[in-house]
């Protein structure tokens, strides 16, 4: 092999081990920030309970288990789980489904808007004190690189 290949395949490696210590990185802070997270809010509630609900907020409500279920990559009888708590709690509240009459379709209660943003404001002292130790406008000039990485891997994973 001659100098150039091998300097080539070099790069090429060394390409893909920036590109596993970024997907490691962003592993790692999943799980650092989905603790911390998870310290506040209330007993018995979990994080995957509120993305659920956040989820629902930002994408739309009205959805199916079956495709929350997708969205989230976790099996139906995880989700029905969740859901299940959060009905119980008055978070979400179960409708037969129009289109279905089989399924039913999840819909957040005025309760959960609340409880979401109750808990999104949970964070913001934390949030304020990371902000001080954290250079911002890099982590915003950063979001849409991780929106086009978030992008590939939804379209990748069907």
């Amino acid at each position: 092999m001659d100098d150039d290949a091998q300097n080539e395949d070099t790069t090429g490696e060394q390409q893909l081990a920036r590109v596993f210590e970024f997907f490691n990185e962003i592993g790692i802070i999943n799980q650092l920030s989905t603790a911390l997270f998870q310290k506040r809010l209330p007993d018995g509630v979990t994080v995957a309970q509120f993305s659920v609900l956040n989820h629902l907020t930002r994408v739309m409500d009205g959805q199916t288990p079956l495709k929350l279920a997708s969205a989230f990559q976790v099996p139906k009888t995880s989700m029905t789980h969740t859901l299940a708590g959060l009905e119980k709690r008055g978070l979400v509240e179960m409708r037969p489904n129009e289109r279905d009459g089989r399924s039913k379709t999840v819909w957040l209660t005025p309760a959960g808007r609340t409880f979401r943003e109750m808990s999104i404001a949970s964070l913001m002292a934390d949030m304020a004190r990371l902000q001080s130790q954290l250079d911002v406008p890099a982590m915003v000039n950063a979001v849409p690189t991780l929106s086009e990485v978030r992008k590939v891997l939804d379209q990748d994973r069907d």
